[in-house]
């Protein structure tokens, strides 16, 4: 079985509770950034297009992007589970 990668910071701002939400599609169920969270990236990229971001706010977006690939993981193996489940 493959493991998920380990993540070894969370981001500072990333709210304990309400960070994720899970949607059902095709009844498989995806794990999303919260509204809250994804608006809080949005900010950051926002604010890189028109000034450097300091340490502290490159560190949250890199930070952000280890969560996202994270969750992107965890939905593709929990697809193709059931993907292979399904076709069996």
């Amino acid at each position: 079985m493959l493991l998920p990668p380990k993540l070894q910071n969370l981001p500072n701002n990333l709210p304990l509770e309400g960070a994720v939400r899970i949607e059902l599609v095709e009844g498989i169920p995806i794990f999303r950034a919260s509204s809250a969270v994804q608006h809080r990236i949005e900010e950051l990229l926002t604010k890189q297009k028109k000034y450097p971001l300091n340490s502290e706010e490159e560190r949250e977006l890199d930070l952000y992007e280890e969560v996202d690939d994270y969750l992107s993981f965890i939905n593709r193996t929990i697809r193709n589970a059931f993907l292979t489940q399904t076709s069996i």
